[in-house]
């Protein structure tokens, strides 16, 4: 990397922020779904497509985005890509119907894409090998402060204004952060001859790594732990706390910031407790167990107090995905644990894409059957999470996973 006019600690700043934003992105749905229903007349199964759209391109780009990143750089991406989520935010606010909104949220995921992968490679080419555990772990706890925006504060400016305020607002934000990140990145040498080679290479190691037999299980539980947050904190959240409850969009708004408090201290917190070797993966098992029926106690919905509980629960426990990442590198070998960290991330986006959607599939066949449409989703949420820890356990785990 070239020398940079700034420390590498201001430039990681940047993408953190960028990265915070994201999650802002990611979680707004559930702040704005009461609005788009009356407003834009749109269904539970519209608004969980609303929400998965931004998980379809930011889980589809996550291996595009790391072949770019090693060619190019981080300048060069974050700068080319970033802005087409200030465009996708736009479109957002300017939206009178579905077809344009899922339209913002595609593009809106696309520019998110990036940022986080960057801080990494940053991280990574600046840093000695025996800090980057450690330096990445900041980036993803302050860069999940992200979702404490679509906390109270942005309930009481939906409350107040339009939910169209809300994508404004992310979208003046991304505009400076892309601002700061054009003048804090450094430039990198061009690499010259190596992309024809470097993608071809990296597709043929993909291949590899899909076909290794721990891999399926890996992607099966990867694709509904965080998803099965996500789609809570996400998209069902203000719903089942408002149709369900009668609170307000402001109190919603309280529980949403209680939430994302609490999220940020699981994963330190799971990875102190992290036991290592083959006991980590029935930690796993046992966790996802807990937490599908966390999600069945949600659907079967006793009391706005335990609701609230539940939430905040659930949100604590989230911490636990932290363990499913230092499974993937002790199930892979070292030379292609980058590629297959990529495919892992990818099947967690693509896995809140499937998971909103199919949720809000649940959701609209039960209001057609005259049935509890929020009880609908949260018990397919409970069974994803069963189905997924089933995958887990009766696959097969990997050689390279070490013993104790």
């Amino acid at each position: 990397m070239n020398p940079s006019r700034y420390p590498v600690w201001a430039e990681l700043a940047v993408l953190t922020a960028a990265f915070a934003l994201s999650h802002a992105f990611r979680t707004v749905v559930t702040l704005v779904a009461m609005s788009l229903r009356s407003e834009l007349a749109l269904g539970n199964e519209t608004i969980g497509l609303v929400g998965a759209a931004f998980h379809i391109t930011f889980g589809v780009m996550q291996l595009p985005m790391g072949l770019a990143l090693d060619l190019y750089g981080p300048r060069r991406v974050v700068a080319v890509v970033f802005p087409v989520a200030v465009g996708g935010a736009i479109l957002a606010v300017l939206s009178s119907d579905a077809q344009s909104l899922v339209a913002g949220q595609l593009l809106i995921g696309l520019g998110c894409s990036p940022v986080f992968l960057a801080a990494l490679v940053i991280i990574g080419r600046s840093y000695p090998p025996e800090q980057f555990s450690r330096l990445s772990g900041i980036v993803l706890g302050v860069g999940g402060a992200g979702m404490l925006i679509t906390g109270t504060p942005m309930a009481w400016l939906v409350d107040a204004w339009s939910w169209r305020a809300a994508y404004l607002v992310l979208a003046l934000a991304s505009l400076v952060a892309w601002a700061l990140a054009l003048r804090l990145l450094s430039s990198e040498p061009f690499i010259e001859d190596r992309q024809g080679q470097t993608f071809a290479a990296a597709l043929q190691q993909t291949k590899a790594i899909l076909v290794e037999p721990q891999t399926m299980g890996i992607i099966a539980l990867g694709a509904v732990t965080y998803a099965s947050f996500i789609s809570l904190r996400g998209l069902w959240l203000v719903p089942l706390l408002t149709d369900r409850h009668g609170l307000t969009l402001i109190e919603s708004g309280h529980v949403a910031l209680a939430g994302s408090i609490v999220v940020l201290f699981g994963p330190p917190l799971f990875g102190r407790v992290d036991p290592g070797g083959r006991k980590r993966r029935p930690l796993i098992v046992g966790c996802t167990i807990v937490y599908a029926g966390l999600f069945a106690l949600l659907a079967s919905g006793t009391s706005a107090t335990s609701d609230v509980v539940l939430t905040v629960i659930v949100s604590g426990l989230a911490g636990y995905f932290v363990l499913q990442y230092a499974d993937v590198q002790s199930s892979f070998a070292p030379a292609v644990l980058g590629r297959a960290s990529a495919i892992f991330n990818t099947s967690m986006f693509l896995g809140v894409a499937g998971m909103q959607w199919i949720s809000g599939l649940a959701a609209s066949a039960a209001s057609e059957h005259g049935m509890d449409p929020l009880c609908a989703a949260l018990w397919i949420i409970s069974v994803l999470l069963l189905i997924g820890a089933g995958a887990f356990v009766f696959l097969p785990s990997s050689k390279h996973s070490p013993s104790e």
